[in-house]
């Protein structure tokens, strides 16, 4: 009874703030919409749109010819597929494609896509067996680093014979996509050389546990961990799985084992109808993300630092509105290349399985957001660094890898060493509530209470670190602090507080919930 009173009053305060935050937004919105800049006549109502966010413009913009290459793409496989093509016939018809499709993104600089392929396949077919892993880390963070540093090597660099081809250099620019193959390299790597030693990973176990695995649908899991025979790691597959079209722009990450385990058989996992749903959602989030774009003009704000002579008050709904708006940008990208991966056979992890306004620690946050990239540095790097062993060391390498793998810019290193920073204290708390074990009524009731309030404290650090790390800079943390701590924001801060810590009970709720429906099943 006391638990529904609680949910029920949790409830309403969750509606009034959300009609308060909606309302306000309108509001700065209207006022403000003059002294911000990236906004464009939209099709709502006649609305301004705010389209201020480069990646998000991009997309937006080139859906059309997306969606045209999707529907190419899918015509094709679907085709050689009811031919009975597998493995290295379907890794050729669709490297063939992507070649076509990367050609139009990069022009000639797919001359360096492919010889730094190529350049990484010897070493690893050369090293493979021996214990090399320091040179595959070597290789490809040089080539991470320097492709930033150099921007992607103006042909120019290699003579003036050579100036010509900069006239050629396509419509994206090549070595911001290549951060997602060098991850595919590595796990090539990784995987080429795991292929002859010893699985710890407990197949019939698995089989047994797994919903999808027992009903004979094979899930994403075993498809990784199991190991491939030798004919899977010939180029073409290996070229195929760098370039998939579906997965080249943005991901979302697949190992290389689950990729050519699929090449002979289609996913399974997924049926027909549930990857239409799947599609009929993306396009009711799209609608969604316009809607919040002609009228909360969240990141304009922000980009165009207007927010900086507004009430603390206001300072914070646009700083969770920008929040809330990277999120389903990031969400309808990788959904929709998730989707057309689907269509045409081959599962890819879901990479935002959770909202952002349902993670209280540090975590699961991380194990939700971008969740593909997150199985990546699981596997790859923190099971390799020593796992739960030297968990407060990993952080430290994995976070700060992250940050380079996203951009050589001190904002982003502020961003990970933040977020370590804010890390530890999770973990020391974790740690010492895993060895008590509390049984009383009371106990259990304070262990919730002071759970709660960790909630609260580890959304507001997970705020400022990504305000830090997207939006503001490092520079920008003295001018949040100063707005927040002098006495107009202290009211505002605790406000902040409050809310998050009636949002964190709430999840405790839905958690509840959840466990409760798998329990009855």
């Amino acid at each position: 009874m006391a638990s529904s009173t609680e949910l029920t009053l949790l409830i309403i305060y969750a509606v009034a703030f959300y009609i308060f935050i909606i309302h306000r937004s309108l509001q700065i919105s209207h006022d403000h919409y003059t002294k911000v800049y990236g906004l464009r006549p939209g099709w709502i109502f006649h609305r301004l749109n705010d389209v201020s966010d480069a990646q998000w413009r991009n997309f937006r913009g080139n859906l059309t010819i997306l969606t045209l290459v999707f529907g190419i793409f899918t015509l094709v496989a679907t085709a050689c597929r009811k031919y009975g093509l597998k493995a290295k016939g379907m890794a050729a018809i669709w490297l063939l494609v992507s070649l076509a499709y990367l050609s139009y993104l990069h022009g000639a600089c797919i001359i360096y896509i492919l010889s730094i392929a190529s350049a990484n396949y010897l070493l690893v077919k050369i090293c493979g067996r021996t214990n090399f892993v320091f040179l595959l880390w070597i290789f490809n963070l040089t080539l991470l680093i320097c492709n930033r540093v150099y921007e992607g090597y103006p042909f120019s660099l290699f003579g003036q014979s050579w100036a010509y081809l900069d006239n050629y250099r396509g419509t994206f620019r090549w070595h911001i996509c290549f951060n997602f193959v060098i991850l595919r390299m590595i796990s090539f790597g990784y995987d080429y050389h795991w292929k002859d030693y010893s699985n710890q990973f407990d197949k019939e176990k698995h089989i047994q546990r797994c919903n999808n695995c027992s009903l004979g649908r094979t899930c994403y899991q075993l498809l990784q961990e199991r190991s491939l025979e030798n004919n899977k790691f010939s180029f073409t597959i290996y070229l195929c799985y760098l370039i998939y079209a579906p997965l080249y722009i943005a991901g979302p990450i697949v190992s290389f084992n689950a990729f050519s385990s699929q090449l002979d058989t289609p996913q399974k996992t997924h049926s027909l109808k549930k990857v239409v749903w799947y599609g009929l959602r993306w396009i009711f989030s799209l609608m969604l993300m316009e809607s919040m774009t002609h009228f909360f003009y969240y990141n304009a704000f922000a980009v165009s630092g207007t927010w900086k002579y507004l009430s603390p008050l206001d300072i914070f709904i646009i700083g969770y509105g920008v929040l809330n708006f990277m999120w389903l940008k990031f969400f309808l990208l990788w959904r929709y290349f998730r989707f057309w991966s689907l269509i045409n056979g081959i599962e890819a992890p879901e990479n935002m399985p959770r909202c952002i306004n349902n993670c209280y620690n540090l975590e699961s946050f991380w194990r939700n957001w971008h969740a593909s990239f997150n199985k990546w540095l699981v596997r790859y790097m923190y099971i390799p660094l020593g796992g739960t062993k030297t968990k407060l060391l990993n952080v430290w390498v994995i976070f700060t890898f992250v940050a380079v793998w996203h951009d050589l810019e001190w904002k982003l290193l502020s961003w990970a060493w933040l977020t370590c920073i804010f890390f530890i204290p999770e973990m020391i708390i974790k740690s010492t509530t895993n060895a008590l074990k509390v049984e009383s009524s009371f106990g259990k009731f304070l262990y919730r209470e002071l759970s709660a309030v960790a909630g609260a404290i580890t959304i507001t650090c997970l705020m400022v670190a990504n305000l830090v790390g997207f939006v503001i800079g490092s520079s920008g943390i003295n001018w949040l602090l100063s707005k927040f701590l002098q006495k107009e924001g202290l009211p505002t801060l605790g406000g902040m507080f409050i809310t998050f810590y009636v949002g964190t009970k709430l999840m405790f709720h839905i958690s509840d919930a959840k466990q409760k429906r798998i329990h009855n099943r």
